[in-house]
């Protein structure tokens, strides 16, 4: 959950990117990274294995102040793909505010995706998040590679979820962040929803939305 500050008038977000090994969770950070104003983003943090894998997570801090002097700051993660750091994927899913599913489109890694989503979802559950109301998009990502599935039959797969579906080849910095666009925004309806952000403090969607608006 969001941590609401009202005294400092500061708003800090989490949002999680979620999915299989290797399916591109941190070469969207990494793009995202490159992405944004150099005066509005930390240092990525990445803590990786031998084999390039994520071990435990990714942290890029994104800050922007809106017109009238909310703070706010989100927090992007990652987490390990790999089966054995079930443990860690649920800490860093704890408290997200919107979740990022990067999905590989190989045809080959389809059930990779089936068990990953299907992790998210029991993880979710473990940590008291709502996935039926929790904002959440889903990236298939390296559409640049061969045997990848059709982009109709992701579409009707997802279909009846209603969940926002993109596309991407992230290692190109396709759909990256068209993805990042689509998360902020549910993100951003979610807490005015419940923080009134916009009528009581002043900050707008596209306050949330200045990150990507600005050039780097």
């Amino acid at each position: 959950m969001a941590q609401f500050d009202e005294s400092k008038n500061k708003l800090v977000v989490k949002i999680v990117y979620y999915g299989p090994a290797l399916s591109g969770k941190t070469t969207n950070l990494m793009q995202l990274h490159d992405a944004i104003n150099p005066t509005q983003r930390g240092d990525l943090l990445s803590l990786e294995t031998k084999g390039d894998r994520t071990l435990f997570f990714d942290l890029l801090p994104l800050v922007v102040r809106s017109k009238t002097n909310f703070l706010l700051k989100i927090k992007l993660f990652t987490v390990p793909g790999q089966v054995a750091h079930d443990a860690t994927r649920k800490a860093v899913l704890s408290r997200a505010d919107g979740v990022v599913f990067v999905a590989d489109s190989q045809q080959s890694q389809s059930m990779s995706n089936f068990e990953s989503f299907d992790n998210l979802e029991k993880n979710a559950l473990r940590v008291g998040l709502n996935v039926d109301t929790l904002p959440l998009v889903i990236q298939y990502n390296k559409r640049d590679l061969e045997g990848i599935e059709p982009e109709s039959e992701v579409l009707q797969r997802w279909g009846p979820t209603g969940l926002p579906v993109t596309f991407a080849a992230a290692l190109k910095g396709l759909g990256v962040v068209e993805t990042f666009r689509q998360i902020l925004v549910l993100t951003y309806r979610s807490l005015d929803k419940h923080h009134g952000l916009e009528q009581e403090h002043g900050m707008a969607e596209d306050d949330f939305l200045c990150l990507i608006n600005a050039s780097a």
